[in-house]
């Protein structure tokens, strides 16, 4: 039987690169997102094609019970889950503090911080009881520094960095790796980036910064790293790590 690797927000981007990098070492990629399920089916097929094996779900990951009964059903019918990626962002867009509702605020830590917890809780207790298993989770640079029109994003990506901190506090003595991964920098992903700059501003960013420059972080790249983290032996775990393009100013400094 296959290690599962179980994907939260397997988008076009670091999700689905993740699954591919994940099934081609020898996993089995359980790929889970919330809607496009002709993109998913696609993802999916192109992991078979490369004589991988992956399933892949639609989850709206702020319903209740979703990501419970989900991690309970692949533990069933597929097998153990040997690790976790949660990557769902939580970027509400930028708004000032009158048009930031209690509705947007709390979608942004439902999504980013209550959705972490859920799947620690259904997942741990699994993983404990192996004695082993990781939890990568996907972040960004809003964890470490609020701007303007970021509160909902800012103070839900805080949350997760802190609840990675105390998860490993209890569960890394217990055999279970949490890495908390900071991407600092704009992604090459088109349901990503590419979405919220729209197709001509995208196209033009990828051309002055992308492709042969390395100015955007290739999904590909950041998987490698993630697989990396996956593998790592227990006498030296990273437990944060902060990934960024060579052209890119760290958050600190900028």
């Amino acid at each position: 039987m296959k290690p599962v690797c179980l994907v939260i927000g397997a988008g076009a981007g670091i999700g689905g690169a993740v699954g591919r990098r994940f099934a081609r070492g020898g996993y089995h990629a359980v790929l889970c997102r919330r809607s496009d399920e002709e993109g998913l089916n696609q993802l999916v097929e192109s992991i078979r094609s490369m004589g991988g094996t992956a399933t892949g779900y639609l989850l709206n990951a702020v319903q209740p019970d979703s990501i419970e009964d989900r991690i309970a059903a692949v533990e069933v019918e597929i097998g153990p889950i040997e690790t976790v990626l949660y990557n769902l962002g939580s970027q509400v867009g930028d708004r000032n503090l009158e048009t930031t509702s209690y509705k947007v605020f709390e979608l942004g830590w439902r999504m980013a911080t209550f959705g972490l917890f859920r799947t620690a809780s259904a997942v741990c207790p699994l993983m404990v009881e192996r004695g082993s298993g990781t939890i990568l989770v996907t972040s960004s640079t809003a964890a470490v520094r609020g701007n303007k029109g970021q509160h909902s994003h800012a103070a839900s990506m805080a949350g997760r960095r802190m609840l990675c901190q105390t998860l490993n506090a209890e569960f890394g003595p217990k055999g279970i790796h949490i890495v908390h991964v900071l991407v600092d920098g704009a992604v090459d992903a088109p349901d990503t980036l590419g979405r919220m700059l729209g197709p001509e501003k995208y196209r033009a960013l990828r051309e002055t910064r992308g492709l042969e420059h390395d100015g955007l972080m290739l999904p590909e790249k950041i998987a490698d790293t993630y697989f990396h983290l996956a593998r790592q032996h227990r006498s030296t775990w990273t437990n944060e790590i902060d990934l960024r393009s060579f052209s890119d100013t760290p958050w600190w400094n900028s």
